[in-house]
């Protein structure tokens, strides 16, 4: 990884023989990792090399974890990482996960996440940007700070933009309480490119960087069930089998396609056997009609 040094040995470091065998799957479910790595997979679709990335991670810092029980020389890995993609493919998501996960391996004191933007971050006038950024990074303390939209700290067309002072603070709480502090840069590919070629300094502390792809149609139709089954209430619907002539997913296909990312995906109805109330059909101010129907209109 960039940027390691050499962990301190522990004091209550166990006697390793040399001929002795570590269980690492005894190791991994101490740590609740699968657990983590499971809730990742059920809250989001897709995102394939993003859930490989994290368990190679998960598995380089378990036997991080098991050489320092040990006593063993080991590296003080960097975990400061860099999340790009376009919006809603799920970055907080995973930086969320990612915080619970470091803090089960032992990384963090706690698994909390405080995510800012550059407004959080920098001041209107001198002497206002150094509070807000320690004070941020105080709250931070302990878990993951997620910066979203990072490129914005630095406005190169402004010489008096306070951005830059933001900036020279978080490299130093960055580089100084790494044992204590994971900070997440997230934002466009092309323009997180634009802003490390102009804060080397930043580009340098960041150990991972994690590409997210946009969700295809396949991803946005894939297995919807858990989120209707959250939201079907038994007792005023009735589950009908899906009608032969539309397979699932299709209606969806349909009113997404052209459309970027998951737009609106929310608004149709997930699955084929779930039904939705009509509305009510009025005459004189009475009430003639209010019945279960399907989704079909």
């Amino acid at each position: 990884m960039n940027g390691t040094r050499p962990a301190p040995v522990p004091a209550d470091a166990e006697p390793l023989p040399d001929d002795a065998s570590v269980d690492l799957s005894s190791e991994r479910k101490r740590a609740a990792v699968d657990e983590i790595l499971d809730s990742l997979d059920r809250e989001l679709v897709g995102l394939v090399p993003v859930k490989t990335r994290i368990r190679e991670i998960a598995a380089l810092l378990l036997v991080d974890r098991v050489r320092a029980r040990f006593g063993l020389a080991a590296q003080a890995p960097s975990l400061h990482m860099c999340f790009t993609g376009n919006p809603g493919t799920g970055k907080t998501t995973v930086a969320l996960r990612m915080a619970e996960l470091l803090h089960r391996l032992g990384y963090l004191r706690s698994g909390h996440v405080v995510s800012v933007t550059r407004d959080d971050l920098v001041g209107q006038y001198v002497g206002h940007t150094a509070p807000k950024t320690k004070d941020v990074l105080k709250r931070a303390m302990g878990g993951v700070l997620f910066i979203d939209e990072a490129y914005y700290l630095y406005r190169a067309e402004n010489e008096r933009d306070y951005g830059a002072e933001s900036i020279e603070i978080l490299l130093q709480y960055m580089e100084n309480h790494r044992d204590d502090l994971v900070v997440i840069l997230a934002g466009y590919a092309d323009r997180m490119e634009t802003f490390f070629a102009s804060n080397p300094g930043m580009s340098s502390r960041i150990a991972h960087h994690l590409e997210f792809p946009d969700y295809t149609l396949d991803d946005q139709a894939d297995d919807p069930a858990p989120v209707c089954q959250r939201a079907q209430r038994p007792q005023r619907a009735r589950a009908r089998p899906p009608p032969a002539r539309q397979p699932p997913g299709g209606r969806l296909r349909h009113a997404r396609q052209g459309r970027p990312h998951a737009a609106g995906a929310r608004r149709l109805p997930l699955q084929p056997g779930i039904q939705r109330l009509k509305r009510p059909t009025m005459k004189g101010g009475r009430l003639l009609r209010y019945r279960l129907g399907s989704h079909r209109r």
